[in-house]
């Protein structure tokens, strides 16, 4: 027993079935986890009964207190929550990378070379701020073609700090830029090209386009064409920038819908913004790992994202009902200072909204998600939920195949960084244990596959990381002890099935349960384990049945034995093509005596009367046989 787990669940137990949110600390006192209940005690009891996800688990591992803060209602809890959040931000809570929503342009404040950047929020710090916009993203590129339109600077230099100090880069190179670290055009010239940029960020770029089309004229009548080219290029940019400032000029959507992926190995939380009906942009946040209960990360998720959003749109669509949705709507209608209202649509164009989210979501987790990360990541888990020392590169696992007392066989197979690697497959034959017996069964296949490691055998000189077998806890008892018999450890764990034949959790030889369907890559690469011992296993005992099945009308028949057996069904294909060969036939087989003993056995009255009974499919398979 824990002593620490057991204080834990006593103080559990003593909580209130009242509202609030809880606040987990580590040893050191480093605030962990933050979370919010509808009734304490059976929220935070939870955490210390039964099994979890790995994530879950491991902020469990390191829970050394928790203290609560009662709230008087769900509503208060939740905000709590969101605070907590915001001040801590905890380990294993999900955590935005940045603050989200709807950006601001922001140029700089007093005199010098102002520059332009993307924020999230206004602030008052004498800086002059344009917005809010649609997107992060649009606004971002939006503002990066209207500083390469007017050849201002988007370089990581600083002036006028960096004037001379280098020579012009790139940008200049490409016309994109004018070169200001030469120092040859002045402060006033730069001024004068900002106050151009801010023209069009207040929506008056067709008047500036206008006066710059004016200068062109003029320059090119006073045959100043280098300046009149110029002038004619940043018209052109300008002209151009138009389809982006409509990104710019609608600002913040009317509609927002929300998606959420969960995927083997990243997770990713989308929004969409649409504006009466039309897509206007697209956030999206990756996170390197599952997200554990959806619900639950949707409704903090989307708490965080319009945190300190300036505009939060009228309708804020969900992919899933949350527990806390009502308390959500009003979170988000006291931000915005007017009504919002979150809903879960199942038809229509808003459900519509909602599939594109999704969509959005997955194609983003896939695109960024490698297959080396997949197994990288699998292993890790497997490594952090079943305790091993280093991730577990080769996976052996065995699995036993039988139709009652006969043809008892085990299949051995290998994964090598989450590949099967089939060439190293093994299948055993069983030789001391007398009918259905699957407990001595797995024994004697994994005794002897460790047996062949000890005696120095190179198709079996490598250990496994990791041993899996196919059962529950006792099979994977008896499997441990064949193992230990020899000299040799190797953590091992059973594959417990659900009632659709699904690996549904592992499980230890003293039966403590590891769920795995929480993870979506472990549980599919267990199950393909899984699948892939049993079929192996299952395709070696069909052929050791079908062999001895086909050969059992050719027992007992004077002067043919097993090579000869085994060259008349080479030659004949069937049982069934051998009776009806004629003598000549059978005889350029196997020697005349032999061949005439074949002929009679087949069309004697008794042969033919013992024909009539047996099965007609060629391969002598009889009714009695097994359809695995």
């Amino acid at each position: 027993m824990n002593p620490k787990l057991d204080e834990l669940r006593e103080k559990a137990a003593a909580l209130p079935l009242k509202p609030g949110s809880y606040i987990m600390h580590a040893a050191d006192g480093t605030v962990i986890y933050v979370g919010k209940a509808k009734a304490l005690r059976n929220r935070v009891s939870s955490y210390f009964h039964g099994t979890h996800n790995a994530k879950t688990e491991a902020m469990v591992s390191n829970i050394d207190d928790f203290e609560v803060i009662i709230a008087k209602s769900e509503f208060e809890a939740l905000v709590l929550e969101n605070s907590l959040i915001k001040h801590y931000k905890p380990k294993y809570n999900i955590l935005l990378k940045d603050d989200k929503g709807y950006p601001f342009i922001r140029l700089e404040g007093g005199a010098g070379y102002p520059r332009f950047s993307i924020a999230s929020r206004r602030e008052k710090d004498g800086a002059e701020y344009f917005g809010p916009y649609g997107s992060r993203g649009n606004t971002k590129a939006a503002l990066e073609m209207l500083l390469k339109a007017l050849k201002l600077p988007t370089c990581s230099r600083r002036f006028p700090r960096d004037l001379g100090k280098d020579r012009p880069c790139l940008n200049h190179h490409m016309g994109v830029c004018d070169a200001w670290c030469r120092g040859v055009l002045t402060e006033e010239d730069y001024r004068a090209r900002v106050a151009e940029a801010v023209m069009v960020l207040k929506g008056r770029g067709r008047e500036l386009t206008a006066q710059l089309t004016e200068k062109m004229n003029k320059a090119a009548e006073e045959l100043r064409f280098e300046e009149a080219a110029r002038l004619r290029d940043t018209v052109r940019a300008l002209e151009l920038l138009e389809t982006r400032q409509t990104v710019l000029n609608k600002g913040a959507s009317d509609t927002d819908a929300v998606g959420y992926f969960e995927g083997p190995v990243k997770s990713a939380f989308a929004v969409l913004h649409y504006v009466q009906g039309q897509l206007l942009a697209k956030d999206c946040e990756l996170f390197d790992d599952p997200l554990g209960d959806a619900g639950e990360s949707v409704s903090l998720l989307v708490r965080q994202y319009y945190q300190d959003a300036e505009l939060i749109p009228a309708r804020v669509l969900l992919p899933l009902e949350t527990e806390d949705r009502e308390e959500l709507q009003r979170f988000l209608t006291e931000k915005a200072g007017h009504a919002v209202q979150v809903t879960v649509p199942q038809r229509g164009m808003y459900r519509e909204f909602l599939a594109a989210a999704a969509e959005n979501a997955r194609e983003e987790t896939e695109r960024n998600t490698t297959a080396v990360e997949r197994v990288s990541k699998t292993a890790q888990w497997l490594m952090d939920a079943l305790g091993l020392e280093a991730p577990p590169g080769r996976v052996e696992s065995f699995d036993i195949s039988n139709t009652g007392a006969d043809d008892v066989v085990a299949s051995m197979v290998v994964f090598v960084d989450g590949k099967p690697k089939k060439s190293e497959y093994k299948k055993f034959k069983m030789r001391t244990i007398e009918g259905q017996d699957d407990y001595g069964s797995m024994r004697e296949a994994v005794g002897r596959r460790f047996a062949r490691y000890t005696a120095g055998d190179e198709s079996f000189g490598t250990l496994p990381d990791l041993l899996l077998i196919d059962g529950g806890d006792r099979h994977a008892a008896v499997a441990r002890e064949a193992m230990e018999e020899k000299g040799v450890c190797v953590p091992v764990f059973g594959m417990v099935k659900d009632d659709r034949h699904r690996t549904r959790a592992l499980i230890t030889p003293e039966g403590r349960e590891i769920g795995i369907q929480a993870n979506p890559a472990v549980f599919a690469f267990i199950g393909n384990i899984q699948e892939e011992t049993h079929r192996f296993a299952i395709e070696y005992h069909r052929a050791l049945r079908s062999k001895r099945v086909r050969a059992s009308r050719l027992d007992g028949i004077p002067g043919v034995g097993e090579k000869r057996k085994a060259e008349l069904l080479k030659r004949f294909k069937s049982v069934r093509a051998i009776a009806q060969a004629n003598l000549i036939d059978l005889a350029a087989v196997i020697p005349g005596h032999a061949a005439k003993a074949v002929y009679d056995h087949f069309h004697g009255e008794e042969a033919g009367e013992e024909a009539d009974h047996e099965s007609d499919n060629g391969f002598g398979q009889g009714p009695e046989a097994e359809n695995p």
